[in-house]
Formats: structure tokens, sequence, C-alpha cells
């Protein structure tokens, strides 16, 4: 029946007619296509329709397929079906009512998109799919193949039958199971690309999980094959008659070939009557040749190849030249060095004609990766190391030597996959460039990846053999991986030569990590590692002044090693933060730390890339997902620590100076506050108030001190005393360093008993400093030797403990006992006057290393203004580390003992606040942001210095208001305690070199306008706190940049002069001299003036706002509701006064917010349920206060006695109050402006913790 068919439609139309087939017979192929029949709709029949066409292949019938979706059809089942329908060679929609054809799902249907798009690619390949008909026809080649066909030595594909080949090259995935983005899937032992991105898989010969959304199915294309493709269109009539292309997917040689069949398309017995065309390709030695090896058919369209997509390519091609054939002009030459991937487009090569083509490759000046990263880079010593030397360069700080491919010695083996994580053997297999050169390379190293949970990954590249140092800092990882296969959000991929890792995200398919770069080095003393990153926009790493908050990515490096380092351009200062946030194009973030304590620096490249270069230990990466920027911070303080919660009152104005006269004059000052109702709640002394700055003693001038503390104390405010690290040791009688000796605390030499002395602040007994000398006479002459505590050693806790304790309460003499409540340490970078040590320092190549990260004063080694390198320190466990090793650690180290003796004393939560950190400090203590200068500029990179530390997880942050060193003018103070007001940490401090800049050392005009600004802050404190509160349970940020909440809003990428307090609370200061006015950007969502309850008029724009001295502009956000207190002279006082809501509705006229509040001082009072939370919700003209949990009642009686709501649509009935027990009586004052829409109840009597209901009719 069906060859009398066949030669009937033949007879009737000349032409190669179309005939499908319901049965078959041996030899029906020959006749025509096979329809494998009707059926139900069900998953069941989907998945058997790859064995089907399979079988139908093998059994010589090529051209086969089924009914696309069956009959009735789900979307889903339908959309799934489509996508692979659009695989089979035979792709035929067919099906009873209701309809399944595609249109039938509606216009904006996933189904229907997800079909258009799988459709454009098959018609794009139909080229291919063609020619492999014709082979099918003329060779009797299988064109839908099972992958055993190509790879039958590889036992795991003989049962592979969910997946299927067209041809040798084109890996077909289609999902067969309802309800899921993840299926598992073999990759077979080849290399393999994706066809959408054009990027490799680092996979091959094992199994593995794909992400395939509801819009894709798995589409791979194999190195060594050249596909002929062509535009597409709607009909295959169209399509003809578009530009031809070529995809040239490239094998681990380089290399690859294809071929293409060409004929009318329909006319009768074309090869027999060899009407036709048929090309050979073959991509070789950067050449690429189009040979025709018949041709008898000129295409009346006269068709010509325009683009070439050439996958995998190892370097950017500078140029591509047409040597034969059609010479074609204007053709235009792009590269993505992150997929590999180089396009050219606009070639016009004349179908049926041969074409040879040349690619010249090289290395662009946005790839060049810098091979001399220390100073004296010349043309000899580069090219000494393997490098090229070019001094061709566009922009500053290109490097002249640079390398060239991305080989770096290292390769990958035995690489295995878990569901939990992957690992690998990383074997140095060739010799490497760059540094290596120059260091002994370690041969063997281990890759461990670990999938923690389904947003954080951990991998760690060690020595296999020998164990080398770790940080022994904890991190808060579950016991065993939790993530899923099918719910992580990234994957994956060993890179196994050159060895390299890459991470992407499955959602988007963003490749947030990729090593695969010639940097890669790892030996003793240097270990160096690049990654490419998703986009240019990167915040994080520090401590460093940064000129902005996102990083100029246009070759900078910056150096991070904790010193006693004032704010200055590219100074490595106090802190060593190594974690990095970066966005990608679509604006979803991620978060990478390098957990690695050892001196190192990182360089920013615009290709966009970094590279990390650290001087021992190994690379311990942790990626966090979040997808948000809010998220991220949550997940990463997640990992080291949440940020503590600060007291109540640690939250109030704060005043210090380096440089007080004696107790006398501190005491004067805080009555001039007092009297100038000026807010202070905590009042410091600085290292006047020691005896010689000796830590635990007191001087002759501050005799009155402990009674002082009494006073303040019984005014309600606090008192904040300072310690540094450094104990003196030429002293009699002076318990602090005997006790010291006795307990064995103190940092020594290597394999010896010796001590370590350097030289700080205490200063020799018996001695009169000289002022007039200059500082390092004066550090010679009169500073005493003095010894570093090791904080690592449970003895040294214990000991300072004890000591801390003796100031608290003075064993000796009561009277002279200090009832501090909080501890400020400082110098604990750690910091020394002398370079190293007293006599200098024994080790040459720990100090100076063969590489010297790129930190200020770099040719002063590592022992500048600290410790030798060499000196020893012992883990509680009683391991010995270098300080070389665990130097950034040390105020870290130094911080929770810190912490854990001050609540010990005061059966309080306390404040510390510490000037170095590491990752995790914000555990425990806040953080200033040093030794700042009386400068415009210095006031705001404050800001830019608050939005890090929010990342890093220190929340509780803030600078020296009008600055430590020099003098501010009288405009830049005022400015400063504008902005002041609004640091989580709000103290004014500054050095004894300079006179007074506290609000009552100015004038009356002055004290006027702290005292505005400050009873502000004190009217937001319930607010802040609630903030805080959240930081310490969830990771969120306080101090917080626009983009965390506008992140789809590209504009906030780049703000740096404002901030948010929270999600709803802008900040846009003044930040320049001589000016009423600021720019400010406000982001999309309505905003409301603070000042004046007015809506501001415009949204996503840039605009001059009015800001006269005096006047810091605050917006609040639509949707947000705002708890305040009345304000008062400290937070003692404040914490009794009624508090009062604001209420911002957002355009759907709703608004929530909460309330934390406890009693502001206890211990883990979030832990131990001792607290109150409250959410208010605003909708349907009605505001609920609702107890979240009532672990607390405040013993005043606090009320809400004042409401407003803010962008109010429409007229306002009667105002009504329900409680738990129903309405609530009372004379309530209502004011309604429907000019400004806002709405004011005044008059209430609403307790603390309880529910109520508030309408507005």
């Amino acid at each position: 029946m069906a060859a009398a068919t066949r030669w009937a439609l033949r007879a009737l139309s000349g032409r190669r007619p179309l005939l499908l087939q319901g049965g078959s017979f041996a030899g029906s192929g020959r006749l025509g296509g096979l329809w494998l029949g009707p059926g139900a709709a069900s998953w069941p029949r989907l998945r058997q329709a790859v064995p089907a066409v399979l079988r139908a292949g093998l059994l010589g019938m090529p051209y086969a397929g089924g009914a696309l979706c069956g009959a009735p059809a789900q979307e889903e089942l339908c959309r799934r079906w489509l996508q692979l329908g659009a695989f089979l060679p035979l792709a035929r929609s067919h099906g009873l009512q209701p309809a399944t054809d595609p249109a039938a799902f509606g216009a904006a249907s996933l189904l229907l998109n997800s079909t258009r798009a799988h459709l454009g690619t098959r018609y794009r390949l139909l080229p291919h799919l063609y020619s492999l008909l014709q082979r099918a026809r003329a060779r009797g080649h299988g064109v839908a193949r099972p992958l055993l066909l190509e790879f039958y030595d590889d036992e795991a594909t003989w049962d592979v039958d969910a997946q299927f080949l067209w041809g040798a090259g084109l890996l077909i995935t289609p999902v067969l199971e309802p309800g899921v983005e993840v299926i598992r899937a073999y990759i077979p032992d080849a290399v393999w690309y994706e066809y959408e991105s054009g990027s490799r898989l680092w996979l091959r010969g094992q199994w593995t999980h794909l992400y395939l959304p509801g819009d894709r199915l798995g589409l791979h294309l194999r190195g060594g094959h050249i596909f002929p493709v062509q535009s597409p269109a709607t009909t295959t009539a169209a399509s003809r008659r578009n530009p031809l292309g070529l995809i040239v997917a490239l094998d681990e040689n380089q290399e690859a070939s294809g071929e293409l069949f060409w004929d009318d398309g329909e006319s009768a017995d074309t090869v027999e009557n060899k009407a036709y065309i048929f090309y050979e390709f073959r991509f070789s030695n950067n050449m690429l040749e189009l040979s025709v090896t018949h041709n008898n058919f000129s295409d009346p369209a006269g068709l010509e190849f325009g683009e070439l997509r050439v996958l995998g390519l190892p370097r950017a091609p500078l140029g591509v030249t047409v040597t034969a054939g059609d010479t074609g002009t204007g053709h235009s030459l792009s590269y993505d060095p992150a997929t590999r991937v180089a396009l050219v487009q606009g070639l016009r090569l004349r179908l049926g004609r041969s074409h040879t083509l040349h690619w010249t490759l090289g290395t662009p000046e946005s790839e060049r990766f810098d091979c001399h990263p220390w100073a004296g880079a010349s043309p000899q010593s580069c090219r000494s190391l393997g490098c090229l030397w070019n001094e061709t360069t566009s922009a500053e700080g290109v490097p002249y030597c640079h390398y060239e491919g991305s080989e770096n010695g290292y390769a990958a083996s035995n690489i295995r996959y878990t569901d939990t994580g992957a690992s690998a053997a990383v074997t140095l297999s060739s010799a490497q460039r760059g540094p290596a050169r120059a260091m002994a390379a370690i041969e063997q190293l281990r890759l461990e990846v670990t999938y923690h949970s389904d947003h954080l990954l951990q991998f760690k590249i060690s020595a296999a053999a020998a164990r080398r140092y770790e940080v022994p800092v904890p991190l808060a990882l579950p016991a065993a991986p939790r993530a899923t296969p099918r719910s992580r959000l990234y994957d994956v991929e060993i890179q196994d030569w050159p060895f390299g890792l890459r991470v992407r995200r499955r959602s988007s398919g963003a490749v947030l990590w990729d090593s695969q770069l010639p940097t890669f080095t790892f030996s003793d003393q240097f270990l160096q590692i690049s990654t490419r990153l998703p986009s240019p926009f990167v915040y994080g790493f520090g401590e460093t002044e940064h000129g902005t908050f996102r990083h100029d990515l246009n070759w900078h490096t910056w150096g991070m090693f904790t010193r006693d380092q004032p704010p200055g351009y590219k100074l490595n200062s106090y802190g060593f933060q190594p974690f990095y946030m970066a966005l990608e194009e679509d604006g979803k973030a991620h978060g990478v730390l390098l957990l690695n304590s050892n001196a190192m620096d990182v360089t920013f490249q615009p290709t966009p890339a970094l590279t990390y270069r650290t001087t021992g230990g190994i690379l311990d990466f942790y990626l966090v997902l979040g997808p948000t920027p809010e998220e991220v911070v949550q997940e990463y303080t997640g990992l080291v620590g949440r940020p503590m919660l600060p007291p109540y009152w640690a939250l109030g104005f704060q005043l210090c100076r380096y440089g007080y006269r004696d107790d006398a004059e501190i005491e004067e000052l805080v009555q001039d506050m007092s009297q100038a109702q000026i807010p202070l709640d905590v009042q410091y002394a600085d290292i006047d108030y020691m005896e010689r700055q000796l830590d635990f003693t007191l001087s002759p001038r501050f005799q009155n001190l402990p009674q002082l503390v009494r006073r303040l104390h019984s005014q309600g405010r606090r008192f904040v005393l300072i310690l540094d690290p450094a104990i003196s040791a030429n002293e009699t009688n002076y318990a602090p360093y005997e006790r010291g000796l006795q307990h064995d605390v103190f940092i020594k030499w290597h394999n010896s008993d010796d001590i370590v002395f350097a030289k700080v602040w205490p200063d020799l007994p018996n001695v009169v400093v000289n002022d007039s000398l200059d500082w390092d006479t004066q550090v010679e002459l009169f500073r005493a030797f003095t010894a570093m505590p090791d904080f690592f050693r449970n003895s040294t806790r214990a000991w300072w403990a004890r000591e801390i304790a003796e100031v608290y309460e003075n064993p000796r003499n009561s009277s002279q006992s200090i009832r501090f409540d909080g501890i400020w340490i400082d110098m604990n970078e750690p910091s020394s006057f002398v370079h190293g040590a007293v006599g200098g320092c024994r080790e040459r190549g720990l100090n100076f290393p063969p590489y010297l990260p790129q930190l200020g004063w770099r040719s002063e080694g590592l022992s500048y203004k600290t410790i030798c390198m060499e000196a020893e320190q012992r883990l509680p466990d009683g391991r010995a580390v270098r300080h070389y090793d665990v130097h950034n650690l040390y105020g870290w180290a130094q911080t929770e003992p810190t912490l854990w003796a001050l609540r010990r004393l005061t059966g309080e939560r306390g404040l510390v606040v510490t000037r170095s950190t590491f990752p995790g400090s914000g555990r425990w203590a806040g953080h200033w942001l040093g030794d700042n200068s009386a400068a415009w500029d210095q006031m705001g990179k404050s800001i830019i210095g608050m939005l890090e530390f929010s990342l890093f997880g220190v929340s509780y942050t803030g600078a020296d208001i009008c600055g430590f060193f020099g003098e501010p003018s009288y405009e830049l103070c005022a400015r400063w305690m504008e902005l002041g007001a609004f640091y989580p940490y709000s103290r004014n401090h500054n050095g004894n070199r300079d006179k007074r800049q506290d609000p009552v050392a100015w004038n009356s005009t002055f004290a006027a306008l702290s005292r505005r600004v400050l009873r502000l802050r004190y009217r937001l404190l319930p607010h802040l706190y609630s903030l805080l509160q959240r930081a310490r349970a969830r990771g969120d940020t306080v101090v917080r940049p626009l983009l965390h909440e506008f992140v789809e809003d590209r504009s906030t990428w780049d703000v740096q002069r404002q901030f948010l307090w929270g999600a709803g609370l802008l900040v846009s200061p003044v930040l320049e001299p001589g000016v009423s006015e600021v720019r400010a950007y406000l982001p999309d969502a309505r905003w409301f003036d603070f000042h004046t309850d007015e809506e501001v008029p415009f949204r996503r724009q840039f605009r001059n706002l009015p800001a006269p001295l005096g006047h810091i502009n605050l917006h609040v956000r639509g949707g947000l509701v705002l708890p305040q207190q009345r304000p008062a002279a400290s937070t003692w006082l404040s914490r009794r006064n009624p508090l009062l809501l604001t209420v911002a509705l957002d355009d759907a006229q709703e608004a929530s917010g909460s309330l934390y509040w406890d009693d502001g001082v206890g211990i883990d009072t979030y832990e131990r349920g001792e607290y109150l939370l409250m959410s208010f919700t605003a909708r349907a003209n009605a505001l609920e206060l609702r107890v979240l949990h009532g672990g607390y009642e405040d013993p005043n009686s606090l009320k809400f006695t004042e409401i407003k709501v803010l962008g109010l649509a429409g007229a306002v009935g009667a105002v009504t109050v329900t409680g738990d027990a129903g309405p609530v009586p009372g004379e309530l004052a209502v004011e309604h402006d429907p000019q400004k829409k806002v709405l004011r109840v005044t008059g209430l009597q609403l307790e603390l913790g309880r529910n109520y209901t508030l309408k507005w009719g």
C-alpha cells in the first residue's frame, strides 16, 4: 500500500512526496516516514516517545515521530511534549478536541513561547537535520540515535533511553516527568557545549543533574563537530531564503569537522541526478575550510554564509581573514572570554563556492592577567617568567607583562561528583609561568567541593599530603550537607585541563565563579587564583579606605593586612575582611568569602575579573547565592555569625576625646551637655586616664574618675574605657605583667621561652617625655618594652578577664573601682611603634616573603608597625602557629574574651568596640572606622565604610564624628553632626593635638543644631533598635545600600552618598561645603518627607533638595510603619516616654512594620525569649497592632499616644479604637489634612504589649 501510494503521489506531482505510514515492514523506510500513531495524553506515553523513535531508527525508518501532546493534554504535559517534538525527525502536533496546538493555550502562555523558541531552534538547525537525513538515505546512518551508537565502549550509555542524539553531535535531553525542573542526565565522554550560551560543559562520562526550567530542554553540541544552520522563519519555504551559518564546536585538539547537503528540497531523485551541493567543513590550526566537493545546483535565493559561531576558542580572535573564495567585507568580530565563544557576523560567503578563513588569536588588553605582580618588571624578567611583554596600553595600570593563554600547569583527575559535593586530585603536570617559576610549587593538591545547603557551597584547595595552616575560626556549617540535587541554586563543574572550577546559577546560567585562568599558583608562601566575574558590579573587601562603594575594576589592587593605619588611599588599615558581594547582570547577587588569614591583595581588571594573591594557608572559599543582595548578607552572617545586639544605651550619643586634661574636664563637659539639653548617653576616657598609658592603672589626674562614673550612672548615663593589648614589661611590681609571666600568656619567639618585645603607648617609669622630639626618637627614649598577650590561649583569656575585673572591682582600694559599662579595645592589629620587635626580627623570609602583597609601605615588609612574623602563638588545642599566619586574627581573638569578661562583671549585655576585625567579629563587637581626618572627603567615605561593614556583618558601626585628626571647620562639624546622628554607632571623638569639637565646644547655635538632630535620632531609636535586633536574629542590614531594596533599578547600584535605615528610612546628608541643597536619588516607591509629612511628587529621579545648615533630608518609604518615642536627654529617660507611630501608606494604601522591645541591657534576651515583639499592619482603612511575642513587660507602662497616617486617599470617617476586650474609651483628637493627605490621631492610650485596631472609616 505504501509503495503504491508513493508511486501515485510522484506521478501526480512530479516531486518528492511526503508519505506517513502508521505501520511498517522491513524496508518501509525507503517509502516514507513513520507516524507512531495517536495516543492518550499522559506522561507514560511521553516517556515512551524517545524509545519509540530510536527503535524506528534502528529499523531503518529515521523519519519518525508521534502525535505530540496526545488528547486531551494538560499545559505542562503538552509543553514538555512540544519541546521534545521539536527535535523528533517528524515533528507533528495532532490531537483531538480540545485543541492541542500551541496557539490554543494563549498568546502569553509559557507553552506558546516555549514552543516558538524550540521550533525556532529546530528551524535554525534544519540544514544539519537535512544533511543527516541525506546521509541516512545515502549511507544508512542514523538520524535520531541512541547514545550507545556513538559511545559503545561506555556501558553506562547502553541503558540510556530518555536522551538521544541527532547524528553524532547534538545531544537532546528532554524533561519527561511532571513537576520537575532538575533531571538526572548522562553526559557521554566527549567535549560538550551548551547550545544556547555556547559555554563548555565541564562534565564527561558521568551522570549529572541538569536544571531545565519550564521553558527549556537540554541541548548540547559535541566538540569536534561543525553544524550548518540557517536563520529561521515560520515556514521552510521562507527560511530557505535566509542566510546560512556555521556553528563550530571545537574538541580538545581545537579541531572540528562537518558537512552540508543542499538541493532544492523537493525534487525527486536529486542525489541520483547529482543535482545538489555538498560541503565538507574543517577547522584546524586556527583555519576554517569550507570545501565544496560537489556542486551541480544553483540555489535561486543566492544564499550566503553570513555568520560563524566558534565554541571553545581558547583565546580571543584579534582578526579573521578570508584568504580564498569570497573575501567578504564589513564583517564584525566579537568574543566572549567567559564562554570562549567567537562570533563573526556580516560575512558574505556565497553558497556553492569554497572558502578559507584564518583566525589570528591573541590576548586583548582587558584579558591581560599580570604575570609580574611585584615591582621591577622588565622585558627580560618578564620573558624569564615565560610571559609576554607588551608596553602598548590604553589605560594606566594595564600590566606590560602578562600571560598568554589559559594554561596554568595544573590538571584535575579522578573527578567525582556526588549529591553532596565533588572532589578531584589536582596535579602539576607541566611547567608553570609567572611567579610560580620563582617558587617551588606544591605538585599534588586536593580539591573538595561541599554543597552545604541550597544557597551555600564551599570549595577548598589544599595540599594533598602535608598538612597546612587553616584558619581556626569556626563557621556555622551544617553537620552534614543539606543541599539536594533538585533544589540547590547552583551547579559546579571541575575543569580538568587547564585546571579550574566553574560555579553557575541554575536559574539564569550566570557564571559566578570561573577560575580556569593562567594565574593559578600554589606554593608554600604564594597562592594565586583568579576568577572571572559576571559583571563589573563588585562591593566589599576591607579594611581599606575606598573612594567608591562599587569597586573600580580598571586595574586596581587593594592590599589586606591588619595595621595601625589611619584611612588613606590604597593603605591597608585596621581590619581584614576578604569578602565581596557581586551583582549579576539581571540584578541577582552572590557573595564570596576566602577564609584565609594570611597577608593578601586582590587585583581587579575590566575583563571583568579579580585575582587573589595570598602568602600562605590554603584556598578555602565559601559562596552564598542570595539571590537578593539582602539575602546574601543574611546567608553570609548565618555562616560567620550574626551581628551582636548592642545595649539600648549604646544607641545614644557618645562623647570621647584623646587629650582630656583630667576627670574634672570630663565632668564639666557632661554638665555643659546637660545644661544645653543635648542628648548624651555615653562618656569615654581614652588612654589619658591611665598612668603613663599602662593598662589597668589610674592616673593621678583621674583619681576622681570612679566617683564620676558613679555620678554618670545616677544620671542614667554610661561609661566606656579604653584598653590596649600591649602590656608594659619595664615596671616594678606591675601585677598584670607578672601574672602574665606566671600564666604564660605572652607571644614568644619560635622555639624559645623569650618574649617578643614591642613598644606601644606605655612610657618608661620615672621619665619625662619630651614632646618636642620627633616621634621615632620619643619611641626610642621614652617608650617601655611591651609584651603582647596571645589571646588564642585559654590561659590568656582567664588572665585578661582577671585584669579587667581588678579595674572594675579594685581589690586593693575599692574606692578606685571603675564601674565601666563597656570596653573599647584599640591598637589590636596588633600595633607596635617599633617595626617587628625591639632589636629587630630574626627570619627575613617571613617578614619579607617571596611575594609582598601591595600594602602601604610595601618595601618595609609585613612587620611594619607590628610584631615579627616569626613570633609564635598557641591555639587552644596547644598547636603552635606562626604570627605570620594568624596576624590578621589578633583583634578577632581578643574581642570575644573581652565581651565575656565584661558580661561576667556587669551582669549586663555590655558594649565592646574593636578597631581590628575579621569575619565573625560582628558577633561580639561594634567597630568604628578608625583615626579619620577632619575633611569633607572623609565624611563622605564614612558612608562607604558603613555600607561595607554592613556587608561584613558588623552592624554597629560609625566614624569619629567631625574627624579624629585635624580641626574641622564649623560647617564641616555641623554637617558631620547631622550625618553622625544616623550612624548606628554615634560618637564624636578627636585627638589630643587639636581643640575640642564636641557639641558644646562651639557656640549656642551649634549646640542648638546638635540638640535638634540628636533629638531626631533619639525619636527614632525604637526603630533603630528593632533593626539591630533583626540583624541579630536574621542577619538583615541596618545601614543599607539603596541597591538592597531597589536592585531592579540599576541607578541604585552606584548610589553611595545616601543610605537607608532598614528598608524604608532614607538618609540624604550634605557632604560638600558651601551648599544649601543636596542632590538625592529617590527610587521607585512612594516617599514622604519625615519633617513635613508631605509626599514627594517624584520618584526614580535625582533631584536637588533644600538642605540649609541644620537640616538633614529624611524620607519615609510608603509601606513602612515607623515606631518612635518622645526624645529626652538620655535613653534612660527616653525609654520612659510615650511611643508614636508613623504609618506611611504605599500605592496600595498599605503599610507594615514591627517593634522589638526588651529591657535594653539583658544578656541574650532574644535567645531567652525575654522580649516583646509587635507587628503593625495597615490595610483597608485600619491599622492593626498585634503582639507576636509577649515575653517582656516594660515597667514604665509605656503607651502609644500618637499615630500619624501619611498618604491617605479619600475622605476620613470616624476614628475608632478597639482592643481584645472591645472598644477602647478615651478622648481622641483627630486632625485630617486633605491637602497633605495626613491623618493625625492624638490622645491615644494604647498600652505597649496589647492588641489594638485603629480604624478611620
